[in-house]
């Protein structure tokens, strides 16, 4: 029963990360944890831990792009071993590297000047009072590859709630993120935690807002900090545009 469960849990983190459609079978066949693997010639061969979400988190390739290309009716059936394609034309291996670096460099960009820029506030903000999971200076900035922002930290500094909700996920099932916390809040919102060193509350949980729920960390990173990301049904927003200045 408990293995059920914790399948079942992510893939409901996979579905709400990935703006897809909910279902109740885990977006993989087998769960764990592994590096993955790139053929070079715009073909990633699946691993052990693998799910669509994270291939597409990886190469910058929206999800739905991925099924278009290779016919995948059910974003659940990808299995260890199988070839998915992420581009249409054999020159995708250095699309994807000059994609990577310009990502790279916008990103560089965009943390010299995140903190110092006002962002536009989003016309649906007050619908709920945020406030900052962690006050630190932005190292990343939100765009359509991050989804979200990396704020630095030290580890074990306090991470917390940035609106009152109920704790969805708890849990280190998604590669990539480390030990994440997500928290689905009224009107569609849902916020996500990750790469946390410790977490401290449980699924289904009621917090409030500014409740400490977990610890910084560096988990499934290469620095302590905290990915912070704002979905509205399903889709990511600048958090920026949300947090107060």
């Amino acid at each position: 029963m408990m293995k059920k469960s914790y399948i079942v849990g992510l893939s409901l983190v996979a579905a709400v990360l990935a703006g897809c459609a909910g279902s109740n079978k885990a977006p993989i066949s087998t769960i764990g944890g592994s590096s993955g693997a790139y053929s070079g010639s715009g073909v990633h061969i699946v691993q052990k831990g693998d799910t669509l979400y994270s291939i597409s988190r990886r190469y910058n390739v929206p999800v739905n792009r991925i099924l278009s290309l290779n016919s995948i009716a059910d974003p659940s059936q990808i299995e260890v071993g199988q070839r998915i394609r992420l581009s249409d034309g054999a020159s995708n291996a250095s699309r994807t590297a000059a994609a990577s670096s310009a990502n790279r460099t916008t990103n560089n960009v965009t943390a010299s000047k995140a903190n110092n820029t006002s962002v536009a506030r989003a016309s649906d903000a007050s619908l709920i009072a945020w406030e900052w999971p962690h006050r630190g200076n932005i190292i990343t900035g939100y765009s359509s590859s991050t989804r979200g922002i990396d704020i630095a930290g030290k580890i074990g500094d306090p991470v917390k709630a940035a609106a009152a909700g109920t704790v969805s996920y708890v849990g280190n099932g998604l590669r990539g993120l480390g030990n994440l916390v997500l928290i689905t809040h009224s009107n569609g919102f849902i916020s996500a935690y990750a790469h946390n060193s410790k977490l401290l509350v449980r699924q289904n949980q009621q917090v409030s807002k500014g409740q400490t729920i977990a610890e910084l960390g560096q988990s499934d990173t290469t620095s302590p900090r905290l990915h912070f990301e704002i979905r509205r049904n399903g889709t990511p927003v600048n958090p920026q545009s949300y947090l107060p200045k």
